[in-house]
């Protein structure tokens, strides 16, 4: 069977980085738009179940009238749903994101908290939230699983797992920590633009001489 870690990690995450930054993939757009651990943590939440360019536009409307959490904990559920009507679940994410805006104002001092059992207490918050919070917004050296994460890890052959909780624990053990935080940036990037759940654009993929193609039809 072929084998992606077959040239190294390192060379593996640069060719298809580079070739998802050649298509524009919206996790390297994105780079600039989030300012402080707050803003990525309100996009995150937004982001689950909705396309990247829906979950933009519903957090630029947000970030324009409430981006730190005092404001957001002043408006209402139904201003905020008003808001962020373009992301998926949107009303029960402003009843989280309401909740969560509260929490932080009473219990943080307005700030985000920069460790993870923390983070998973706040409402809308589960693994993967925290995970990015950390990774990106406080530099902290984890690896946080998506649906992109999980479906590429799975048909590259690094693991073999039936829940993201469970890609978590598995990749760990076999990519070189120094490499943990890229290992979400690139896999979500690549399975945004190349290798997609449906129709997977093998032809064009940089690494189609080493990935066992696990699952393609």
């Amino acid at each position: 069977m072929r084998d992606p870690s077959s040239i190294g990690w390192e060379k593996l995450l640069d060719l298809m980085e580079g070739e998802a930054k050649k298509r524009l993939a919206p996790v390297f757009t994105l780079k600039g738009f989030l300012n402080d651990p707050f803003q990525h943590l309100v996009f995150t939440i937004l982001s689950a179940r909705t396309r990247d360019e829906q979950t933009v536009k519903a957090a630029g409307n947000l970030f324009k009238v409430a981006n730190t959490p005092e404001k957001l904990a002043k408006l209402s559920e139904e201003e905020i749903a008003t808001l962020i009507e373009s992301a998926g679940f949107y009303r029960n994410k402003a009843k989280n994101l309401k909740a969560m805006a509260e929490i932080l104002v009473k219990e943080y001092n307005s700030k985000v908290p920069d460790s993870f059992e923390e983070l998973v207490k706040l409402p809308g918050v589960g693994r993967k939230t925290a995970n990015v919070v950390l990774a990106y917004a406080f530099n902290r050296n984890t690896i946080a699983v998506d649906t992109h994460v999980h479906r590429l890890a799975n048909r590259l052959g690094f693991v073999r797992t039936g829940k993201p909780e469970e890609t978590e624990v598995e990749l760990k053990k076999v990519v070189p920590p120094e490499l943990w935080r890229k290992v979400n940036r690139v896999f979500v990037a690549f399975g945004q633009t190349v290798c997609k759940p449906i129709k997977p654009l093998c032809e064009d993929c940089p690494i189609e001489g080493v990935c066992p193609k696990l699952s393609v039809k």
